[in-house]
């Protein structure tokens, strides 16, 4: 938790007590203290006054001023630039989420909003440094699941990991999969999900880590009415819904002992007991784990159960960070700007080989979901028909003169034929060249490689093995 701060003053513009209450509570975790303005004009009032200076920050139910949210959002950013603004809302809509930030909202919250999302965007917004400012998460999401074959990317340890990921899908044992923030775990997760044998059960994602300690054996377990005060209605726990199907457990690493010791206990039997209930039952779920940190490293601390570790790494698979595959970010950035052109309000877009650059010399703390989320907000605010590296002023500061960095050109492309020396180089040299080529032009579609390149997919597939690149098909 954040340590309270005398600047942490946040103004909530919202008219319902209930979500006001909670929204209040959560804040005060961060450090934030929280004042109440009821109507558009109170909160205009407010700006001026003492406490007014203070803010922090401003969260903004749309519901207030309904129809004229952005107007609101323009009028408090011309009284405070730099004061950031979040919005609340119930629709998921990209227009309205595209409205709002070129009226000047910093990020765009859909309700009911998940605690640690609002805590996250919080956090971005009491950050000093240049590379959050510009940078926030952001809650725009495209739901479509890819298909292992359709995953961008040609680096190494990324096709190793997707190669891991699609043999596990097809079998039923657990799997644990680690990796950074936003390197795209749950995107791996839906693939798996849809590659595997109980793709047409139920598929529940449940993210431990937010969920409030004294709550987590309940929401995975359930219990039974009156078997706790506050217990007025039974409740069926995810392990129960997921019955037959998949539950993911996402940020595992923040799970309590406690919890830890009873999971290990459920995969060892395969049996539940409710909270409160007399009687435990078997049930058959598949069971995804997902950590931020390595288990491995928390285990040797003591700081995670070693019996939960062994029984969720029966198959583990490490995403690479996005630093660790900066080659990719140049099929990475065009694939997401095709997807963003998709939406309502904007259009396609391309990129210039100095935008590129720039994106390739920083190092993406908040990874694949940090590009995406840049990508989107420099696309909402781009007049010309390309993005460049003055599209991202933030980037540009922090890196200073844009750096040289040379940007694989799907029209200039081009295979080197000479050794140093002046002597052809060797064929399977060449041939291994034109392949990653291929792999990083097509964006890591293998299928569409494979019949660019006139062989069969088998052909292409162990061509990639003996250069050491694992495939996921």
């Amino acid at each position: 938790m954040a340590e309270p701060a005398e600047d942490h003053l946040l103004m909530l513009i919202d008219d319902e007590p209930a979500q006001c209450r909670l929204i209040t509570a959560l804040a005060a975790r961060e450090g934030w203290r929280t004042i109440i303005a009821r109507d558009s004009e109170t909160a205009i009032a407010m700006l001026g006054t003492r406490q007014g200076m203070q803010l922090g920050a401003i969260v903004l139910d749309q519901w207030v001023p309904g129809d004229d949210a952005c107007t609101l959002i323009a009028e408090l950013k011309s009284r405070r630039p730099a004061l950031p603004i979040l919005m609340l809302t119930t629709s998921s809509s990209p227009l309205l989420a595209v409205e709002a930030m070129r009226a000047g909202a910093t990020d765009y919250l859909i309700k009911p909003v998940a605690p640690d999302r609002l805590l996250q965007a919080l956090r971005a917004a009491t950050a000093r440094d240049l590379s959050t400012s510009e940078l926030q998460p952001l809650t725009e999401k495209f739901g479509t699941t890819l298909d292992f074959d359709s995953m961008i990317g040609a680096a190494p340890s990324f096709r190793a990991a997707l190669a891991v990921a699609a043999k596990a899908a097809r079998t039923q044992g657990t799997v644990l999969i680690e990796g950074e923030t936003g390197t795209g775990k749950e995107m791996l997760v839906r693939a798996m999900h849809a590659a595997s044998p109980r793709s047409r059960s139920p598929l529940r994602i449940i993210n431990v880590g937010g969920l409030p300690v004294n709550q987590v054996e309940s929401v995975l377990f359930g219990h039974e009415k009156g078997s706790f005060p506050g217990a007025f209605e039974r409740h069926i726990g995810a392990l129960q819904h997921a019955d037959g199907g998949t539950l993911v457990l996402d940020e595992i690493d923040r799970l309590a002992p406690a919890m830890q010791l009873r999971l290990a206990q459920f995969l060892e039997r395969g049996d539940v007991q409710p909270i409160g209930a007399r009687h435990s039952f078997r049930l058959d779920v598949r069971l995804i784990a997902c950590a931020n940190a390595s288990l491995r490293g928390l285990a040797e601390g003591d700081l995670f159960d070693l019996a939960l570790l062994d029984a969720l790494s029966v198959t583990q698979v490490n995403v690479p960070a996005l630093r660790e595959r900066s080659g990719d970010i140049p099929a990475l950035a065009r694939h997401f700007l095709a997807r963003i052109g998709e939406q309502p309000g904007l259009r396609p877009l391309g990129i210039t080989d100095g935008a590129l650059s720039l994106l390739a010399a920083y190092d993406w703390p908040g990874n694949v979901r940090q590009l995406q989320a840049t990508l989107f907000r420099a696309a909402v605010f781009c007049e010309g028909e390309a993005l460049t590296a003055q599209d991202f002023p933030n980037l540009s500061t922090m890196l200073g003169e844009t750096p040289r960095i040379s940007v694989p050109s799907p029209e200039g492309a081009g295979v080197t034929l000479y050794a140093p020396d002046g002597n052809l180089r060797p064929l399977e040299d060449i041939e291994a060249d034109v392949i990653r080529l291929a792999i990083g032009h097509y964006r890591g579609r293998m299928t569409e490689v494979a019949r660019r390149l006139g062989i069969g997919r088998s052909t292409l597939y162990r061509k990639l093995s003996e250069l050491g690149i694992d495939n996921a098909a």
